[in-house]
């Protein structure tokens, strides 16, 4: 099968044959319908100590169809998404999953397309774990359903804020996390979403599912009950301390992979809530992936393009710098 294989920072990513997986017991191999690039993947390509390992394939949002099932659950034909978990070797024989419970936050928990030894959607075909798969609903389009990965994330984080009923919010970033952060606050009732992004054409975007918008260029957001920091840069998380009101409430979502520095008196003085998250739970996944397949979360607005293998070692260079765009898919069969 062809993959994208990443070789090193500072390379890009190289379109190769693989074998293609066979599915080990309790596995399914899916033939990738589609897979969403995200920041995740790019900041993992960088330079650095958390860098991945030379021979990775990249890929952890996808969807697809069974094509080889050792699980008795799945059959050859059903569509499917998946949470991208891979088990270490101890808990991996059970089929049921991690031991202890963590799921993602378990440190011996590989992801699926961040692990050399849990080979990604960037390629023509996908092993995983059966008891992660969920079966797509009847009439989701599959561009839609691999959406769920990252929609999920948001409504982890929007669960992690507390009671969002008649709050202010104010949501740091347009791309797919903060839109994704945006509309699932909206639905858990929000009175006012403000989003702050630099970028005209992800403004649009959170324009279009229903959130105010603000340059930050031009001038800064108003102060908010609840604030997301759906970037990850350094610096950022000052601001929102510095913009929150008293017994405000900070998430931190995005993922900022160097040191930062905040002013902690600031904070104190607020008695403001801080809280960090990561990922998202089975039972979120299922939530959002229900939301979607019932038309309550209309995942369209975030698709910003569709390419194929052969485009993506272009695109995925250029989606490293600031832009436009929201979520890219790949279509393996392009």
């Amino acid at each position: 099968m062809r993959a994208a294989v990443f070789h090193g920072p500072g390379e890009a990513l190289s379109i190769e044959d693989r074998q293609t997986p066979v599915a080990r017991a309790g596995d399914i191999v899916m033939k990738v319908a589609y897979c969403g690039i995200c920041g995740s993947d790019l900041h993992a390509t960088e330079p650095g100590p958390t860098s991945l390992e030379i021979g990775t394939v990249l890929g952890h949002e996808y969807s697809g169809v069974v094509v080889e099932s050792a699980s008795a659950e799945f059959q050859p034909g059903d569509r499917v998404i998946g949470l991208p978990l891979q088990e270490c070797d101890e808990c991996r024989p059970s089929g049921q999953g991690c031991h202890d419970r963590l799921g993602i936050l378990c440190p011996r928990n590989r992801i699926i397309g961040l692990a050399a030894a849990a080979p990604g959607a960037y390629a023509e075909y996908l092993r995983m774990p059966a008891h992660h798969a969920l079966k797509i609903p009847d009439g989701l389009d599959l561009k839609h359903a691999t959406l769920t990965e990252p929609l999920a994330v948001g409504a982890h984080a929007v669960r992690a804020a507390g009671n969002l009923f008649g709050a202010r919010v104010l949501v740091i970033g347009a791309g797919p996390i903060g839109l994704a952060v945006a509309m699932l606050a909206r639905l858990a009732g929000a009175s006012d979403v403000v989003v702050s992004e630099i970028a005209a054409g992800r403004r649009a975007k959170a324009a279009m599912i229903g959130a105010t918008v603000v340059d930050p260029a031009q001038s800064k957001p108003g102060s908010a009950d609840i604030i997301f920091e759906c970037v990850g840069l350094p610096g950022l998380l000052r601001q929102c301390i510095d913009v929150a009101p008293l017994h405000g409430r900070i998430v931190v979502v995005g993922v900022c992979r160097g040191e930062d520095q905040i002013f902690p008196r600031v904070a104190l003085r607020k008695e403001l809530s801080i809280q960090f998250v990561l990922g998202y739970t089975r039972q979120e996944f299922a939530l959002v992936l229900d939301m979607l397949g019932s038309g309550r979360i209309d995942a369209a607005p975030l698709i910003t393009g569709i390419i194929g293998l052969d485009e993506l070692p272009a695109m995925f260079e250029a989606l490293r710098k600031p832009g436009d765009h929201a979520k890219v898919l790949i279509d393996p069969t392009l």
